[in-house]
């Protein structure tokens, strides 16, 4: 699936798909309730009321290279909070490739935030060891997000995820901590949006004139859009991250701009009410 902001393409590249089973990251999200939201079917969400959602990178073509966004769940992990995140063995690599982009191809690697869905491909095993998956590329990360994984990574998991996905990755020289706000590209600047996590960002592009904002897990799927109250339970700071969708939602609701998500596809926003709603679908 590609989408075209000015002279920016963005080709999305899936890892995982799902339909329903999401009430352990939703849990307010039932059927009962997605149902009193039509505008979410077809396109994210089923007849039936069940969310869809995917685990999917980014890959950004600009003038001058090739962004990588978040990275998914990454094959050989262990010690992941969810069993079937645990041990993957699929074609992420291979998939890319055929979308046209090798590992090599990728000259920047940028990951919203630190979470165990969005650091998964940093890094692959290779003769017992972690090494970056992508050779050419510099890796970009948050550096309010890195600090703090890297000082309260204190449950397994996350000391798994931060020591498999992340350190190999600034062992071997390879990272580059930025600003929430910086400037990645003459069209990427990144865009402070904490709550989900401490230093999560999202990725506003703009080119010819054009709009696009990549929200990263500002809101895992729509109907957080309708519910800004809706957290997730992966969410550090709910409180936080109610506002932050209010901010955000209001500064690109009612533009023509380009909204994906880190779980859903693309579309734009509307107000409605006092909150807003989804309208799927884009130029390709």
């Amino acid at each position: 699936m590609q989408w075209r902001i000015g002279q920016v393409r963005i080709t999305k590249i899936v890892e995982l798909e799902t339909v329903g089973s999401t009430r352990f990251i939703l849990p307010l999200a039932s059927r009962e309730e997605i149902l009193k939201l039509p505008w979410l079917i077809p396109s994210f969400a089923t007849e039936e009321g069940r969310l869809k959602m995917s685990i999917h990178s980014l890959v950004l073509q600009t003038p001058r290279g090739r962004v990588l966004v978040d990275t998914g769940l990454g094959n050989d992990k262990q010690g992941r909070g969810v069993p079937t995140w645990n041990n993957r063995n699929t074609p992420f690599l291979e998939a890319l490739a055929a979308a046209g982009f090798p590992v090599e191809s990728i000259d920047t690697v940028l990951c919203t935030h630190l979470h165990v869905d969005h650091v998964g491909w940093n890094t692959r095993l290779s003769g017992g060891e972690w090494v970056p998956t992508f050779p050419n590329a510099r890796y970009v990360f948050g550096k309010t997000e890195y600090e703090y994984w890297r000082d309260f990574s204190d449950t397994p998991e996350r000391i798994a995820v931060f020591n498999d996905s992340v350190k190999p990755v600034v062992d071997a020289g390879r990272a580059e901590l930025i600003a929430s706000d910086a400037k990645l590209t003459e069209e990427i600047t990144m865009i402070p949006t904490p709550g989900h996590s401490p230093g999560h960002m999202s990725v506003h592009i703009v080119s010819d004139g054009a709009e696009g904002l990549l929200t990263g897990d500002v809101a895992h799927h729509p109907c957080q859009m309708a519910h800004l109250d809706w957290s997730s339970t992966a969410d550090f700071d709910p409180t936080q991250a109610a506002a932050t969708r209010r901010q955000l939602f209001s500064r690109f609701a009612d533009r023509p701009v380009l909204l994906i998500g880190g779980h859903f596809d693309a579309g734009h926003l509307k107000r409605d009410g006092e909150a807003f709603r989804f309208v799927g679908g884009g130029a390709a």
